[in-house]
């Protein structure tokens, strides 16, 4: 992967003040466009790829109050007359079967043909089951992504990922479908309470632990301008972020290799989320926070990762306010089977084992599935008696 703090570069198409991030995949390629106030200046992009007609925009109850009016002012400003969107109920129980058929029917009622176009409105929720209903109806329509959180923005509205949770595990409903565009408003970050940003940093800080040590050091000394709402620090931390994850996604669509190092820290995060009912108790976030402390962790128990590196990540995390032991979670009795028993229900599970994204050190993330199981018992027994 190429890029650093040092070498990102970005185009001004678009928008004053837009940087451009290109995903290259052949004919499937789009364009990532970061910038304060994009949002507002969407309309001829997405014009272009509706053809003039209205889009069907997928929202929440949330966002539609803060957003919808100016995506549909955006639209009518470039000659579009907004059709009603379908407002979704917020938090992550959406991604389920139930709230699906519901989308479903509800795209499926206004007679749709598959030029068709869906926009998702909203954070990683809205985004993963308006793509899946994307890649679902008529067997595959067009739809665009506008990430309106942190997390969604640098991570889950980049790379076609797309779907619902089931009570077996989170994600594993679902299909690559990739978007046609990805608008990414920072400005909308500055109606996102502290603890939605901060559960969309640790997606930042993930870039710089896989491969991005430049980067990493980079947020070390500016995470916190980050947090804060600094307008500079966000462009530049999203713009690397989605740089970061294009470059992977480019070499390896469907997670055959590379895509797989972005799973640091979510085999760990995953299970805490699954124990905790993928509600309020823990973020999604704030669970790969702490899996990524445990990846660390792990790693320096194999003998694989310098000490050093492992507290550098912990204390970075810590230091923007993120949770970094499952013991940080108040309320909660954690049962280690439990989360053995999860994580083996994981994706990234092959032949009955478990793949952990590990590491050799800040910014060299690898895969490894021969991890012996007792190690990681050990590991989890003692994180959550902390």
């Amino acid at each position: 992967m190429s890029a650093t703090t040092d070498t990102v570069t970005a185009s001004t198409a678009g928008a004053p003040g837009t940087d451009t991030v290109r995903l290259d995949l052949g004919a499937r390629s789009y364009d990532i466009l970061v910038g304060d106030g994009v949002l507002a200046e969407s309309g001829p992009r997405i014009a272009g790829i509706t053809r003039g007609r209205a889009p069907i925009v997928v929202t929440d109850e949330t966002v539609a109050g803060l957003h919808l009016a100016t995506l549909e002012r955006a639209l009518i400003g470039a000659g579009i007359t907004p059709s009603p969107a379908i407002v979704l109920p917020p938090g992550e129980k959406t991604k389920s079967f139930p709230r699906f058929e519901e989308l479903m029917e509800s795209i499926l009622e206004r007679g749709i043909e598959r030029s068709a176009v869906l926009v998702a409105l909203g954070g990683g929720v809205i985004g993963d089951i308006t793509g899946f209903a994307a890649a679902s109806a008529l067997r595959g329509i067009d739809f665009v992504q506008i990430p309106t959180t942190l997390l969604a923005q640098v991570d889950s509205s980049v790379g076609g990922k797309t779907g619902i949770n089931s009570r077996h595990g989170k994600n594993l409903i679902g299909a690559f479908h990739q978007p046609r565009l990805v608008i990414a408003d920072t400005a909308a970050l500055d109606t996102l309470p502290r603890r939605e940003v901060l559960a969309g940093y640790a997606e930042v800080v993930k870039y710089g632990l896989i491969r991005l040590p430049d980067f990493f050091a980079w947020l070390e000394e500016n995470g916190a301008r980050v947090v804060a709402g600094d307008s500079a620090a966000r462009r530049h931390a999203v713009t690397v972020s989605c740089r970061a994850k294009a470059d992977i996604v480019g070499t390896d669509e469907r997670e055959s290799g590379d895509r797989a190092l972005l799973n640091l820290g979510h085999t760990f995060g995953h299970a805490l989320e699954a124990a905790t009912g993928f509600g309020q108790t823990l973020l999604h976030g704030e669970g790969v926070s702490i899996g990524m402390v445990l990846a660390f962790d792990l790693s320096v128990r194999l003998g694989l990762c310098p000490a050093a590196d492992a507290a550098r990540a912990r204390a970075h995390l810590a230091s923007v306010g993120l949770p970094v032991s499952p013991t940080d979670v108040a309320g909660v009795e954690w049962d280690v089977d439990g989360l053995i028993a999860s994580m083996a229900k994981d994706k990234k599970v092959k032949d009955g084992r478990i793949t952990f994204v590990l590491t050799r050190g800040i910014g060299q993330a690898f895969t490894l599935r021969d991890v012996d199981p007792a190690a990681v018992r050990s590991l989890l027994e003692e994180a959550v008696a902390r």
